[in-house]
């Protein structure tokens, strides 16, 4: 294959780290002497034929995107359909790929950015364009398969087990003549896998959270709330973690707004904390707080994960070889070796075995009682959350982060029109 452009872009909700891949995925190309285009919000930009070009960083601003957090080149929630619904989407993909000399193409999100590098690398096959497509794995709810974990999972994790372990000390102080109960609400659409990491938070039956919903479990109105009178009367007060994807005995999500879906087509979530809380209210009479961190369990860096940092930057420069190599159509996969100490290595996988399947959390995992984490759980989990991943701070004390300015690359083709 002729070397021509690598491109790059990022896809769905951003993480802690997601730039962490963005940045070895820089410097690694320059490494191998490959010039590197960036999608200017992911896919919608390459359709709008919008791209960055990345050849005015200088190699300490490379090395800054590795601490900065959100996207630095922008993103999207845009799902393209089959190649057969979407046909123009994707010729319109590969013109712009043809204009440019794209002959790499590194899709860095979740499992619909995985999907659709599959289709991209499967139209170019058919068409007999020379391009490699990998996949860059990115999610904070944790649900790729065959990888061991999800870079950016780490960081929302840690973010969620220090969270909920420093709010319960002050729920606990304050118990006596105020808030009874707190209710925390994390993101997780089908898979409780950051509701989980806030178990990590305690480890006896007397510490928060003393009540963990996960989407894999049925939400039980009655069950719960005499969970939480009892836990109050027993311990003083109580800390409940739900899952934005917690479902009621009808199917339908405790948060869901009506009729509400993103761009994806998934429900639009959001809102199952203060559901909970006027129900223990109203059932219970008790004094009730809660909250929903949304965008900022997945976006503090100042909170990261040192392994996550390493495993987003792993990827990331295993992905760039990967395409180099000609290895067409796969993700590179996290495959953990050991539990203590933790050991990883990378192994590239198909995507035809990634794309369109979760990982939601195993029957292990969950205590009987539905409503905690096991000790096989904890296993898992708790090698993710280790080490601080350090931040400059500025002299006013605040973090320093790295917004790049970038020109864009002057456009060959008409005008997109969707």
């Amino acid at each position: 294959m002729s070397k021509g452009r690598l491109l790059y872009a990022q896809s769905g909700g951003v993480t802690a780290v997601i730039n962490a891949s963005a940045s070895a995925v820089l410097a690694q190309a320059r490494a191998r002497k490959i010039p590197v285009y960036a999608g200017k919000n992911g896919i919608l930009g390459i359709l709008r034929e919008q791209m960055f070009d990345t050849a005015g960083l200088t190699a300490s601003e490379i090395k800054a995107l590795a601490h900065t957090p959100g996207g630095a080149f922008g993103s999207c929630r845009y799902k393209l359909k089959s190649l057969e619904q979407d046909a123009a989407q994707y010729q319109r993909l590969l013109e712009v790929f043809k204009a440019h000399d794209i002959r790499y193409f590194l899709y860095n999100g979740g499992n619909d950015s995985a999907d659709t590098a599959l289709k991209i690398s499967q139209l170019a096959q058919q068409s007999g364009y020379e391009l490699t497509c990998v996949a860059v794995p990115k999610t904070v709810d944790n649900d790729l398969v065959i990888t061991d974990c999800c870079p950016g999972f780490g960081s929302a994790a840690r973010y969620t087990a220090v969270s909920v372990l420093e709010a319960a000390i002050d729920v606990e102080a304050m118990a006596e003549t105020s808030t009874k109960v707190f209710v925390y609400e994390v993101m997780g659409r089908h898979a409780g896998w950051l509701a989980a990491a806030a178990g990590l938070a305690g480890e006896t039956a007397k510490d928060a959270p003393h009540i963990i919903l996960f989407p894999e479990r049925t939400f039980d109105k009655a069950v719960f709330l005499a969970k939480v009178k009892d836990t109050v009367a027993k311990v003083g007060y109580c800390v409940v973690v739900v899952s934005e994807g917690v479902k009621t005995p009808d199917g339908n999500f405790l948060a869901q707004a009506e009729g509400s879906v993103d761009a994806f087509g998934h429900s639009q979530l959001g809102g199952a904390a203060p559901m909970l809380a006027g129900l223990v209210k109203d059932a219970l009479g008790m004094k009730v707080h809660w909250t929903v961190p949304d965008y900022l369990q997945r976006s503090g860096r100042h909170l990261a994960s040192q392994v996550d940092l390493d495993q987003a930057m792993a990827v990331g420069k295993a992905a760039v070889e990967l395409a180099l190599s000609g290895n067409n159509g796969v993700m590179p996969a996290i495959i953990r070796t050991s539990d203590a100490p933790y050991r990883w290595h990378i192994d590239p996988v198909p995507l035809s075995r990634i794309a369109n399947v979760e990982k939601k959390m195993p029957d292990a995992f969950i205590r009987k009682d539905g409503f905690g984490i096991t000790a096989a759980c904890r296993r898992y989990l708790s090698p993710l959350i280790q080490g601080q991943a350090a931040v400059p701070l500025g002299k006013n004390g605040l973090p320093v982060h790295f917004k790049p300015k970038l020109p864009l690359v002057k456009k060959k083709l008409k005008a997109w029109v969707k």
